[in-house]
């Protein structure tokens, strides 16, 4: 058998395994009834029409879509039992970023101290996580990467008209988190399924602060920085892909309906999910709804739930497990998932526990210094380009520095 280099040898299949997950959402809760209070809406009524009784929403300056996802991303890499220096690659998919740019995943992966680690953000709308699993383990079956961290990330809040009772009842905010590593054993990611139907990019958007409307006293004044959707629209597009896209990635992985474990679809709203189910001939038992306590998280839903059906002791190894979704653009994707071995019990320790989280106190550290270091020496070297003794200095130290990255 010719191997993949051409040489003649034959290599063991890699395998890309979910090793570790977390999730983390706000302090703060919006019930129904909260809303009610500012909106003509009642708990009654948006729980009978989305399933949705409460959300999570930031509070405060201090809470941004790239603390939720460090935080997230911190406690999947605790789970995995991996040091943040192990890393190749971060994928944050988000449709609230903290910045146009830098991208989220390049403070993310500061934050953690994943110095050896490659960082970019991804938008696919709700359908972004498993469009980021997707690019995950195809990086680490191809053996571009051992280890990779996802995470899918929102601040939906920020982007909410809260005087829109069509949308505002919908959103919360939130992060969850996995890291996937290279395995021999067949299990993990064994298929996906990604689609995209740009005809319809207008049903679901957020029209102003891009280069087509850039950032204005008008976009602001009417309201084009906030979420727009037609709710009719996107129910009709959702309920037609989602259950066609279960089928085509369970058709892909080699498995019948009938032998997934669990399914773990998007979290928009439970009508959606019992049409999917009803459509797939599939009792809803067999899906996983936490919906009712996060609203829609956008990309963050299906990694938050998929960490809570694992504490739930809804997975085992050897599980089969099906995670769909769809999105703004209009997108579509689905993962097959071989529930894999739990990772080795490497940090259960109190002290392996310790020096896990001390590790990130010194990535907190590492990265002031760095700046503060930044800050100085361009303070003492003055402007770059100065024809004098402080900038024929930097000319030479920045040589110097370069020489040394060789």
């Amino acid at each position: 058998m010719t191997g993949a280099n051409g040489s003649g040898a034959s290599h063991p299949a890699r395998y890309a395994q979910i090793t570790g997950w977390a999730s983390c959402v706000p302090e703060k809760v919006l019930t129904n009834e909260a809303l009610a209070r500012a909106v003509d809406t009642t708990d009654e009524w948006i729980v009978s029409h989305t399933g949705i009784r409460e959300r999570h929403v930031v509070a405060g300056e201090r809470e941004t879509t790239a603390v939720l996802a460090t935080r997230a991303g911190r406690d999947a890499l605790l789970k995995a039992g991996l040091p943040p220096s192990q890393l190749d690659l971060i994928i944050v998919a988000t449709a609230t970023p903290e910045y146009v740019f830098p991208s989220t995943a390049s403070l993310v992966q500061d934050a953690l101290g994943a110095a050896s680690a490659g960082a970019f953000d991804l938008s696919a709308g709700c359908s972004g996580f498993i469009y980021a699993l997707t690019m995950g383990a195809a990086a680490v079956r191809s053996g571009t990467a051992e280890h990779v961290l996802l995470i899918g990330a929102e601040t939906l809040s920020r982007i909410t008209d809260w005087t829109d009772r069509n949308t505002c009842v919908l959103f919360g905010d939130g992060a969850g988190a996995v890291v996937v590593s290279a395995c021999d054993a067949r299990c993990g990611v064994l298929a996906t399924e990604l689609g995209s139907d740009g005809s319809g990019g207008e049903l679901l958007i957020l029209p102003a602060g891009g280069s087509r409307q850039p950032a204005s006293l008008e976009t602001v004044s009417n309201g084009g920085h906030f979420i727009k959707m037609n709710g009719r629209e996107v129910y009709r597009f959702a309920t037609t892909v989602m259950p066609k896209a279960a089928q085509n990635v369970t058709r892909k992985a080699g498995w019948e309906l009938e032998d997934v474990s669990l399914f773990i679809p998007h979290q928009a709203n439970t009508r959606i999910i019992e049409s999917a189910a009803k459509r797939l001939s599939l009792p809803m038992d067999k899906f996983f709804v936490n919906l009712d306590k996060y609203g829609n998280t956008s990309a963050a839903s299906i990694p938050i739930a998929l960490a809570e059906a694992v504490a739930a002791d809804r997975l085992h190894e050897g599980d089969k497990v099906v995670l769909v979704g769809f999105g703004a653009g209009l997108t579509w994707a689905a993962a097959a998932v071989e529930w894999g071995a739990p990772p080795p019990p490497t940090t259960k320790t109190w002290f392996g526990r310790l020096l896990a989280r001390l590790g990130f106190v010194f990535a907190g550290l590492r990265s002031w210094m760095i700046r503060s270091e930044r800050h100085a020496y361009n303070w003492v070297m003055g402007p770059v380009g100065k024809d004098n003794w402080r900038g024929r200095l930097r000319k030479r130290i920045d040589a110097w520095r370069h020489n040394l990255r060789q």
